[in-house]
């Protein structure tokens, strides 16, 4: 008798048997109805946001329960951290089939000419890419949701040891065309969900380390503006690192920008600076950095943005 062995709705491809290609198919219809590999879209609906919530915060909380008090509590910290982060390499994952999808469109718009086939191919590769959007965000939604039950089991904010923690618009179905699909997907990736309020951008090098300072002038624009958005470089010390502990300790909303190495080469930072300022944030702080700081200080003087410079150099 044909078996197949049972997979993720999520990762149907993962851990798969050696069985023939027929078991495997056989398989899927009868435990999901549909073709794992059929050009329609999954059929299936996605978790409701307040079920999957509590299911996760209800995981995390088991684990602590179960090691708390015992030999083993030592380690909580780092395996509840590796809860969250398992969402969020998925999310990594998912943002590399997005980057595939997004070229193979392109490959399929210069290639069009008036095939019906062409054409098929194309709205299948549309229709690929919004899925695979929606699989993002859901996952998006899982690891903020595992962060925050971590936050308030350890005390600690979870960040990612790579990458940014970030959060993208929902796209809806009104996008139908390849080259519309494309466009709001770069719209996603650089107009991120921010919280809402002034954005208030922050700059200074690795070696300033003047808390007092840099404390006092964040705090004195938060009196001012209470619901800001702090935007800065996530630099994993120095100026960068002292503003986000006051955020975390303010409880201000932070978006970190880094650069892009493994895109932009040399230029990463530079483009660091042009996204960050394409939010246009209400003003620039500036403490003493490199040449980095100071393209971002002259850049933001260009467009008119105020920016209130805290010592030499900024």
């Amino acid at each position: 008798m044909l078996t197949s062995r049972t997979t993720s709705p999520y990762n149907a491809t993962d851990g798969l048997t050696e069985a023939a290609p027929s078991a495997h198919l056989l398989g899927e219809l009868q435990l999901y109805g549909y073709r794992p590999f059929q050009d329609e879209p999954d059929p299936r609906p996605l978790p409701e946001a307040d079920q999957a919530r509590a299911e996760i915060g209800a995981c995390l909380e088991t684990l602590a329960g179960l090691l708390t008090g015992t030999r083993l509590e030592d380690d909580l910290d780092d395996l509840l951290w590796a809860c969250v982060n398992v969402f969020h390499r998925r999310i990594g994952s998912l943002e590399r089939d997005l980057d595939a999808n997004e070229q193979a469109q392109q490959r399929s718009q210069t290639e069009q000419g008036g095939s019906e086939i062409r054409s098929v191919e194309l709205e299948r590769l549309t229709a690929e890419g919004l899925g695979l959007i929606e699989r993002r965000n859901a996952f998006e939604f899982f690891r903020d949701a595992a962060a925050e039950m971590y936050e308030a089991l350890t005390g600690s904010t979870w960040r990612p040891r790579q990458g940014s923690q970030l959060n993208h618009h929902t796209l809806t179905a009104a996008i139908i065309d390849s080259r519309d699909h494309i466009a709001a997907r770069r719209h996603a990736d650089t107009n991120l969900l921010l919280p809402p309020g002034p954005k208030v951008a922050f700059t200074g090098g690795v070696e300033c380390n003047d808390v007092d300072r840099i404390w006092a002038a964040l705090d004195k624009v938060h009196a001012k503006h209470p619901d800001m958005v702090l935007l800065h470089g996530g630099s994993p010390k120095g100026a960068e690192r002292i503003a986000a502990c006051w955020a975390e300790n303010r409880r201000v909303a932070q978006i970190v920008y880094k650069p892009d190495w493994a895109r932009n080469k040399k230029a990463a930072p530079f483009r660091r600076n042009d996204q960050m300022l394409e939010t246009l944030p209400i003003g620039l702080i500036a403490f003493p950095g490199s040449g980095i700081t100071q393209n971002l200080a002259d850049k933001a003087r260009k467009m008119g943005v105020p920016v209130w410079s805290f010592g030499e150099g900024a």
